[in-house]
């Protein structure tokens, strides 16, 4: 967050139904801010030490009412809300992580915007606290127990524990091995660098999705999977980079005690693929077991491994270059549905998108591609730093994917 310069929030806009009022939602955040204890979490910021976690017991939470103009399009005044609370700065000493604001139209609320802060709570996180709050509204608004999983101070005590600690001991192990044994150097250089320097673009294709579902029946693995094994082919054919070294994000909710957890529990794992010139159903099983290796060391100490990669960048002279990221944000699960067929997949085709998006100075990771959670298509965000990866190889890897992927599915 210091790095990149921003709070990283997350934010949801959502219809009202008929007849909601303002004490309706005052109600539901407030049944949120007691239920889930991130939700009431800030920080104390320390000079000689890392920050620490303040749970308050009370407190005050402000719910902004804003009246669109008669002639105006609510949804889109929502959508301006929603710009701005993201946008607004954020004091992670004093402000609450969750900022909430409805949309008054004609006298009638139409839509209720949520922004949260990235440090109590992560994606699969807002799908466990939408459910609850689902579940509260159906039970008649009444607390049905308490929530499952392990909060945030429970979190914090076993991490402190010998078991604890044990796991993220032996998660480092694993990454200090990976470290010394990969070459630090993955990325061509400025080969073709530009200003502003970090490039974004959208990448949307329903034919990769289709393929990637095809490929997932016929191997017997996940859709992620088949995404990771082409994102890592796409990339080395682009670029060179073999093999890729990639830090896949995690939920980490395969663990049982964090899978309905309200705070964010996902973190980077360090995967190693060499998958150029394979077979790709033989590059899908690579891929396979190099990740669920990987998955397995994937709750740690961030501040030790923080140590760790700077105890290594010593002892090998030069930093080890491990700025690639994938992410992906649908729900883990095989394949469903019916297998594709081909005539389908490239049926697809046509339909597929790019286009460029911000452009900007401000610092992000040297490549990250994120993968949203739609049902129907692949819909991919990818970044990269025009000083290490150029902007065409930023597009020939997206769409690299999608050609690797449709040629194993057809």
């Amino acid at each position: 967050m210091e790095r990149q310069r921003t709070w990283m929030p997350m934010g949801i806009v959502l219809p009202l139904a008929a007849g909601a009022t303002v004490e309706d939602v005052a109600e539901e955040l407030r049944f949120i801010l007691e239920r889930f204890p991130s939700m009431r979490t800030r920080l104390r910021l320390r000079p000689d030490g890392p920050p620490l976690q303040v749970l308050a017991g009370a407190g005050e939470v402000p719910l902004e009412v804003i009246d669109a103009p008669d002639d105006a399009d609510p949804a889109a005044v929502a959508a301006a809300v929603s710009a701005r609370l993201h946008g607004t700065a954020f004091d992670f000493e004093r402000d609450w992580p969750v900022r909430t604001a409805v949309i008054r139209h004609r006298g009638a609320l139409t839509h209720q915007v949520t922004v949260v802060c990235h440090l109590v709570n992560d994606g699969f996180g807002g799908l466990v606290l939408a459910e609850q709050v689902g579940r509260w509204h159906r039970a008649g608004r009444r607390a049905d127990g308490e929530p499952g999983g392990l909060a945030p101070l429970e979190q914090a005590r076993w991490q402190r524990s010998e078991a604890g600690r044990r796991q993220s001991a032996s998660a480092l192990r694993h990454w200090e091995k990976t470290l010394r044994a990969i070459e630090p150097r993955r990325f061509p250089g400025p080969v073709d660098a530009r200003r502003p320097r970090h490039w974004q673009a959208d990448f949307s294709s329903r034919a990769l999705h289709l393929a990637a579902q095809a490929v997932a029946r016929r191997t017997g693995t996940d859709r992620t999977t088949v995404l990771l094994t082409a994102f890592a082919a796409a990339l080395s054919e682009a670029t060179g980079i073999h093999p890729v070294v990639v830090r896949v994000v995690v939920s980490n909710r395969f663990r049982s005690a964090l899978a309905e957890a309200v705070s964010p529990v996902s973190q980077p794992a360090l995967c190693v693929l060499d998958v150029a010139g394979r077979p790709f159903d033989e590059a899908v099983a690579l891929t396979g077991r190099r990740s669920l290796t990987a998955y397995k060391h994937a709750y740690y100490d961030p501040g030790d491994l923080e140590e760790l990669i700077a105890r290594v960048n010593r002892d090998r002279g030069e930093e080890v270059d491990i700025a690639c990221y994938f992410n992906d944000r649908r729900p883990p699960g095989p394949a469903d549905g019916p297998v594709p067929a081909a005539e389908e997949v490239r049926a697809a085709l046509p339909e597929t998108t790019f286009r460029w998006m911000a452009r900007q100075d401000r610092p992000n990771e040297r490549m990250f591609v994120t993968i949203a959670a739609e049902p129907d298509t692949v819909h991919l965000d990818i970044c990269g730093d025009t000083e290490h990866i150029p902007p065409a190889a930023l597009e020939a890897c997206v769409r690299g994917m999608e050609a690797v992927t449709v040629a194993a599915a057809t």
